[in-house]
């Protein structure tokens, strides 16, 4: 037996029985023994969800020994890889075909089947999140049956199984279509926060990849565009001096350092965001795509994120920029912003509209609950969607009018797994039962 913690310590379990198929059969085994004994089943990744999503109640799968490139077709770019290979893995050996991700997210720590499985997303708005580049996946069920799942193939399954939460059965393998290898021009710069808000659309539209972060009780964002370079450029990827200060120094060393004065002196952290956002200075590389997408986020924190239809965003933050100027709550993370383009898969977080993603974070160190009350309640004006892995409180009663798939979802999860062996607290939350 053992015992079972996430990264940000908010979730734990403690008398675990932990299994670690070596294969496909050797998971669908354990799976359907656990079922027959009426056990509780969880197959758990990187434990990078905020969220109880991932909790084992009573066993505990781990894919460790699914975690490899199990076919790579450079033609056609479609690569199936094991459900528990990390992105970090992934993206390394991506790169030795000649491969990429289209889109990835901020950071690798995260398996493969994870990351998809809770809705995890980069930004574009002509691109969607990690789950739309996945066209087919391998799912046991609680029976100890693979489904083989596409748009071709038990398509309903497909539509829900791609962002599930781990409620319909585990992912076994999962075929991605990739894209040719690509060098990105990352550029950063602080601009005026009223300027980001008004031009908006137009910096949204007009890059590959746009994304923003405010320093709360300042008027400074931290604006990152990346865009694909043109035939003939190579890579100048950031000094090894210059990446060690910004990425490591700056972004988590001397970041944990002014979060824990904040701690003890909470009121010097506008003072702190102040000095912050003038201290960021503008940068431009080209390095290979995941490399520019990714990004060491060493200091833990508490972090709840919604997606919201992308043209009432700036109004979100400017509400929140209210909420918390009239509070006098201290806020010393910054608040980062992100788009995507619509999808169809069915508890995607963009499901059938253009969205734009707004994630708060607070250090955990201090408390969080009036703050993400607050924007909880703001973006719930906008029929705001949770993202799966990250703090919310919403239920089944609140979503299902969030998500016009969401029966649809519930209906595929009865018939998968009507004794509901892959359920957990967070499960019944957020689904009802």
């Amino acid at each position: 037996m053992s015992t079972w913690r996430n990264w940000a310590g908010t979730e734990s379990a403690t008398g675990i029985e932990t299994l670690r198929p070596g294969s496909a059969d050797e998971l669908a085994a354990a799976v359907k023994s656990a079922a027959e004994q009426g056990r509780k089943l969880k197959a758990v990744g990187s434990g990078h969800s905020f969220t109880g999503c991932s909790v084992p109640q009573q066993v505990m799968i781990r894919l460790d020994g699914l975690s490899s490139i199990v076919n790579a077709d450079k033609e056609s770019g479609r690569v199936t890889v094991g459900a528990g290979t990390g992105l970090r893995k992934l993206n390394a050996g991506l790169a030795a075909f000649d491969l990429a991700m289209a889109n990835l997210g901020d950071i690798d720590k995260q398996t493969a089947s994870g990351a998809i499985s809770t809705g995890t997303h980069g930004t574009g708005a002509r691109l969607g999140g990690l789950a739309t580049q996945v066209v087919a996946l391998d799912l046991v069920t609680a029976d100890g049956s693979v489904l083989h799942c596409s748009a071709e193939e038990n398509p309903d399954v497909f539509a829900a199984a791609r962002v599930s939460i781990g409620s319909l059965g585990v992912i076994s393998s999962l075929t991605l279509q990739c894209v040719p290898a690509f060098l990105l021009r990352a550029q950063e710069m602080p601009l005026p926060l009223g300027e980001v808000l008004d031009g908006f659309d137009e910096l949204a539209d007009g890059n590959d990849h746009f994304e923003f972060y405010w320093f709360p009780h300042t008027d400074i964002a931290l604006t990152k565009r990346n865009n694909r370079v043109g035939p003939g450029v190579g890579a100048s990827p950031v000094g090894r001096v210059r990446g060690w200060i910004d990425d490591e120094l700056l972004s988590n060393k001397v970041f944990e350092l002014t979060n824990r004065l904040a701690v003890r002196r909470p009121g010097m952290v506008p003072r702190i965001n102040q000095l912050a956002s003038r201290a960021l200075s503008a940068r431009e590389y080209v390095d290979a795509s995941y490399k520019v997408f990714c990004s060491e986020r060493n200091v833990i924190f508490r972090e709840s994120e919604y997606a919201v239809p992308r043209e009432h965003v700036v109004d979100v933050i400017r509400r929140l920029r209210e909420w918390i100027d009239a509070s006098g709550s201290r806020i010393p993370f910054p608040i980062e912003v992100r788009v995507a383009a619509p999808d169809d898969i069915w508890l995607s977080t963009a499901s059938g509209r253009a969205t734009a993603y707004v994630a708060i974070h607070q250090y955990h160190r201090l408390a969080h609950d009036p703050y993400f009350r607050a924007f909880e309640n703001i973006v719930a004006d906008y029929d705001g969607r949770p993202h799966w892995g990250k703090l919310h409180t919403l239920t089944a009663d609140d979503l299902r009018g969030r998500y016009p798939h969401f029966d649809d979802f519930l209906a595929v999860r009865d018939r998968l797994d009507p004794q509901r062996t892959f359920e957990n607290v967070y499960t019944r939350q957020v689904f009802g039962h």
